[in-house]
């Protein structure tokens, strides 16, 4: 059954709705490279951790903010995007600007588990938010998905999960991504939106100060314009950087 999916905008953004008040996505109009919604740019503090990303999968396009940020900001990077929906990049394209370059961005039209138990590439950077529009994940959250998810990774890949701490099953799907990563997991403070981002890895043990971090958001912001300081604020006013430290 094809999903129903509205457009709407009020006060200069532009949001993608699969039939429910739900926010699959956002763009500010006079703005599009822009990251919108607050867990998309939490996503993106993978990209303090290691070095920039050469190929990159993403789970779910939704208005595509994150495939346009990547495509925008690292010209060396390659994307693969898996979406279930047909109609979905047919809105991405139209209404929130997603680019056409087969060279540098790989469309699947697919299942994302389904995708990820049957590949057999190595990314260093996967970032996966999709959900259906009753916010639900099926299979995304699954302890098989996460087991692919960590043999799929290149020797010092992230992993990035959006998840919401409102779905009942939030602690389990946690508990699953833990037992996937051997506990190698760090999960951020709740958004406002209930939204909460997971990152896993792989490979050599991630040790970083928290001076470093904020050395590594200051670059990006200058690079990029994505501000990363009130989710490293975040992080510290939730005691996740023990001893000035980020362990992952």
């Amino acid at each position: 059954m094809t999903i129903p999916i509205e457009i709407r905008e009020a006060a200069g953004v532009r949001t993608l709705h699969f039939g429910s008040e739900w926010i699959q996505g956002a763009m500010r109009i006079a703005r599009p490279w822009n990251l919108e919604l607050e867990y998309t740019r939490e996503m993106m503090a993978s990209l303090l951790l290691r070095d920039a990303p050469r190929r990159v999968l993403l789970i779910g396009l939704g208005a595509a903010s994150l495939t346009k940020f990547l495509y925008r900001h690292y010209s060396l990077a390659h994307l693969t995007v898996v979406e279930i929906e047909p109609a979905v990049v047919a809105v991405a394209r139209q209404y929130f600007k997603l680019p056409e370059d087969p060279k540098r961005l790989h469309l699947v039209i697919g299942d994302g588990a389904e995708y990820m138990l049957g590949c057999d590439k190595l990314f260093d950077l996967i970032l996966v938010d999709g959900f259906d529009e009753n916010a639900r994940t099926g299979a995304l959250e699954s302890l098989p998905f996460y087991q692919a998810c960590r043999a799929r990774l290149s020797d010092d890949g992230i992993v990035a999960i959006n998840l919401l701490t409102r779905n009942r099953g939030f602690k389990n799907s946690l508990m699953r991504l833990c037992s996937a990563f051997e506990d190698r997991v760090l999960v951020f403070p709740s958004c406002e939106s209930g939204n909460a981002i997971a990152l896993a890895a792989s490979g050599d043990q991630i040790e970083i100060s928290f001076d470093e971090l904020k050395e590594s958001a200051l670059a990006l912001k200058e690079a990029t314009g994505l501000n990363l300081l009130p989710t490293l604020t975040r992080l510290a006013q939730a005691g996740i950087c023990l001893n000035n430290r980020l362990l992952l």
